[in-house]
């Protein structure tokens, strides 16, 4: 099974990702976690929209998730999966896998928070280009205008602003359930 943990910047799909993957027992593949990395090994980087790290991140993340579904792996894989760039790359692996998705929502203004207060904690954010949804008004437009994800599969909302609604253990047996009818 794939499991798609998708929305836009801040609305907890890291986090979110992670917790399914220990309550699932099985890995988590974090797009921003794989650039990170790549930052990590170029030293000296600075983040910009389309910078070469992003575009060699694509590839690398699709290319782990593919190689451990093939290997008959349960995954998680988070990213921000927006429809036009993201669905090409998901199709294909609708063959060797069962695709589920976790749709993360949560107010533009809490986003904001969330965006603001890991710029400050998480040293690694210099990976990406957080700083341009800084400005409260870019960032409002860029929450209100993500298009998530659209394939046919089983899909679950998931509103992160205080916790989860639905809950951690109603995710799982989503999860669950839709893997048992299949």
């Amino acid at each position: 099974m794939l499991v798609v943990v998708s929305g836009p910047p801040g609305a907890g799909k890291s986090t979110l990702a992670h917790r399914l993957a220990r309550a699932i027992g099985c890995p988590a593949v974090c797009r921003d976690e794989i650039k990170e990395g790549m930052v990590h090994a170029a030293g000296e980087f600075t983040a910009a929209p389309g910078d070469e790290l992003t575009l060699r991140t694509l590839p690398v993340f699709f290319g782990v998730v593919e190689q451990l579904l093939r290997a008959g792996v349960t995954t998680v894989a988070e990213a921000a999966f927006q429809d036009k760039v993201w669905r090409p790359h998901l199709l294909p692996l609708a063959g060797p896998a069962d695709i589920r998705v976790v749709h993360c929502q949560v107010d533009a203004g809490t986003a904001f928070a969330r965006i603001r207060r890991r710029q400050g904690d998480v040293p690694t954010r210099r990976a990406h280009d957080d700083l341009s949804l800084l400005a409260p008004e870019v960032h409002a437009a860029r929450h209100e205008g993500f298009r998530r994800v659209r394939i046919e599969v089983p899909e679950i909302e998931v509103d992160t602003g205080a916790g989860y609604q639905p809950g951690l253990d109603e995710i799982v047996a989503f999860l669950n359930a839709a893997r048992s009818t299949a």
